[in-house]
């Protein structure tokens, strides 16, 4: 018995103390070279700075009737938070209703980033026809403009043209593209 007793004392002893030993080596697994983190980039569509782009539309008066026009476009925009400022400068060509005819107009937008890639915007200025008859409108109207990628965005856009000396008032709605800068 007594020398069960001492197989017993030093097999305890000797499980007591491999538990010591063993915490004290660490085990350590070597890793793979860091890995750097990516850097944070703002998400959605930068409204700031030029473009350009080409539209069509159809612009309806009591002088012309219902025409239909290619044009250009091009302007500039500023955005604070989530407030957007621009102006624009856009000439078009009409045909169809009662005259072929070319119509030129100077636009300020002011508008809301609604999202990182929608912009909600109210438009005022002043347009011209290029042709007979020669009239000038105050325009008022807004629009809605999509980026669809990092540099290109999609509009529609309606204004009304308020004739500056009795003239003919003007319905115009278009759809374009723009090229951002």
């Amino acid at each position: 018995m007594r020398m069960f007793k001492i197989v017993a004392a030093s097999a305890i002893a000797s499980i007591a103390t491999m538990g010591v030993a063993t915490a004290a080596d660490l085990i350590t697994v070597p890793t793979s070279t860091p890995v750097e983190m990516p850097i944070y980039e703002e998400p959605g569509f930068d409204w700031n700075g030029f473009y350009a782009g080409v539209y069509g539309g159809v612009q309806d008066s009591a002088a012309g009737g219902t025409q239909y026009g290619l044009g250009i476009q091009a302007g500039v925009n500023a955005q604070f938070d989530f407030y957007l400022l621009g102006a624009e400068v856009a000439v078009h060509g009409l045909t169809g209703g009662a005259l072929d005819t070319s119509y030129g107009q100077i636009l300020g937008r002011a508008g809301l980033v609604v999202t990182d890639d929608v912009v909600v915007y109210a438009a005022g200025g002043y347009g011209i026809d290029l042709g007979p008859p020669a009239e000038e409108d105050f325009l008022l109207g807004g629009g809605v403009e999509v980026a669809v990628t990092d540099a290109i965005s999609v509009r529609a856009q309606y204004l009304h043209g308020f004739p500056n000396q009795g003239g003919n008032p003007k319905n115009q709605f278009t759809v374009g593209a723009n090229f951002h800068f």
